[in-house]
């Protein structure tokens, strides 16, 4: 069906036959020849159509919402069946789109033969029953199938952990009781005379399962912030030796980890998929001209990513709040890249993170548009342009790198015992080395340094007689 939209439309009001419609997005169903093609993904193949509400912005970027969930419903092990879009001035508090829109999906939910509704946006509990009761088939929103990608892809005993903890903290008022007529306790002798068969439970079974699950959530967030103890242990190790660290940001599937592994060799997991990184990867860098730095590898964004999960994986998206620098990759043959940059931007700042120094990465340029990627480079003028898998543009990146990495505060110029090669090599890697020459008695170095070389350089050099110089 094709989409019209209105020229008249300046004061936003709505034309009435578009704003009762349900839009089909072409291009939305899982083309596959044989369903045993995903089969891989170890989990029942569900039939599904997609459904959103178009409440503000443009057509286009209601559509690309869309789309994007076709990709998370694919990721999941769905084969999508049809995606419709309702233009509505506000969701409806009820069932989500309309009471007579719900009526219709339910009739295209027969006609393909779909098992599953996956709404683009997070439901309330009320919303999910009643639009379920309607489409008599199940209904999950947003937030439910990006927690289901989440725990398909968790393979750490901490990110396993953080997965849970956000899908019990989602999953905890959405707890159903059994049915209307024990949604009141009653117990004893009921007021009213209600009788025999209105005495009962009530709620206690449901009370019993809310119970159940904060006190698993109060331990699992208990385990979290012990196993996070190990990494806080490591990152202040780096810290003592005065490290920089560097985190690489960004949308899911920018190719974050593509790039880690075209900069340090890491050889961590690359898949063209949503979520494919869950777990922090930390791997030790060093510039072409030798100065030493962390790169971190983080759980990639996306558009509306749910609020749970920002808060479970809090202890790790910390990482990026308390860097030097953050890498921030974007997709840049991505249709609409600009999009990613504000949903990125959005859970950095949530997370604290926004004042951290910036560097835009834009990756995937060998498939990019020209037009498109030279206006997000002119949007983002201080941004550079690679391809982590062709390797194009990455001296260019060491050379950023090399330029925004915090130089150390302490100069030196003295004379190191031979004896003491140890501490030289050490100013090769944690500081920036401005001379060395070889001299009588010991290596004559001029170097920049953090302030704890800096002391071990003097103590050497001291024992000897041969600081030189010193500008703390």
């Amino acid at each position: 069906m094709t989409t019209r939209t209105s020229d008249a439309d300046d004061q936003g009001a709505f034309d009435l036959e578009e704003r009762h419609a349900l839009r089909r997005v072409a291009g939305l169903s899982t083309e596959l020849e044989d369903v045993t093609e995903v089969e891989y993904r170890a989990l029942r193949l569900e039939r599904v159509v997609l459904v959103g509400v178009w409440t503000d912005g443009s057509l286009v970027s209601a559509e690309a919402s869309l789309r994007e969930l076709s990709r998370l419903a694919e990721t999941a092990g769905s084969l999508v069946l049809d995606g419709l879009i309702q233009r509505r001035g506000r969701i409806d508090a009820a069932t989500y789109i309309g009471s007579g829109k719900a009526a219709e999906l339910a009739e295209t939910v027969i006609a393909v033969g779909a098992d599953t509704v996956i709404c683009d946006g997070e439901l309330t509990p009320s919303q999910l029953r009643r639009l379920e009761g309607v489409v008599k088939v199940k209904v999950i929103d947003r937030t439910a199938l990006i927690l289901d990608i989440f725990a398909q892809h968790a393979r750490s005993r901490e990110g396993k952990a953080q997965v849970e903890l956000a899908q019990l903290q989602y999953m905890l008022p959405r707890l159903r009781g059994w049915g209307e007529s024990l949604s009141r306790q009653a117990g004893g002798r009921v007021a009213g005379g209600g009788g025999i068969g209105t005495r009962g439970p009530g709620e206690t079974k449901l009370e019993t399962d809310r119970r159940r699950l904060r006190a698993r959530i109060s331990r699992l967030q208990r385990d979290i912030s012990e196993m996070s103890v190990g990494r806080k242990v490591q990152k202040g190790r780096r810290q003592r030796r005065e490290v920089p660290s560097v985190v690489i940001a960004g949308y899911t599937n920018a190719g974050k980890s593509s790039l880690l592994n075209a900069l340090t060799g890491a050889g961590v997991l690359v898949e063209d998929a949503l979520f494919a990184t869950l777990d922090p990867a930390v791997r030790r860098a060093i510039t072409p001209s030798g100065r030493e730095f962390t790169l971190t590898d983080t759980v990639g964004f996306v558009r509306h990513l749910p609020h749970q999960l920002v808060e479970a994986f809090r202890s790790t998206l910390e990482e990026a709040a308390e860097a030097d620098l953050i890498l921030h990759v974007v997709d840049g043959a991505d249709e609409d890249p600009a999009a990613q940059i504000v949903a990125v931007r959005e859970v950095l700042a949530e997370i604290g993170a926004e004042k951290v120094p910036e560097l835009i990465v834009v990756n995937k340029i060998d498939a990019a548009d020209d037009v498109q990627l030279q206006g997000l480079r002119a949007r983002e003028r201080d941004s550079l342009a690679v391809s982590a898998r062709a390797g194009t543009g990455l001296d260019e990146l060491w050379a950023a790198l090399e330029s925004r990495l915090p130089r150390s505060e302490v100069e030196v110029k003295l004379v190191i015992p031979y004896s003491r090669g140890d501490l030289v090599a050490r100013a090769h890697s944690a500081g920036e080395v401005l001379t060395l020459s070889h001299v009588e008695g010991g290596t004559l170095l001029e170097a920049r340094v953090p302030a704890g070389l800096a002391a071990q350089l003097r103590a050497a050099a001291g024992a000897t007689g041969h600081v030189l110089a010193d500008h703390g």
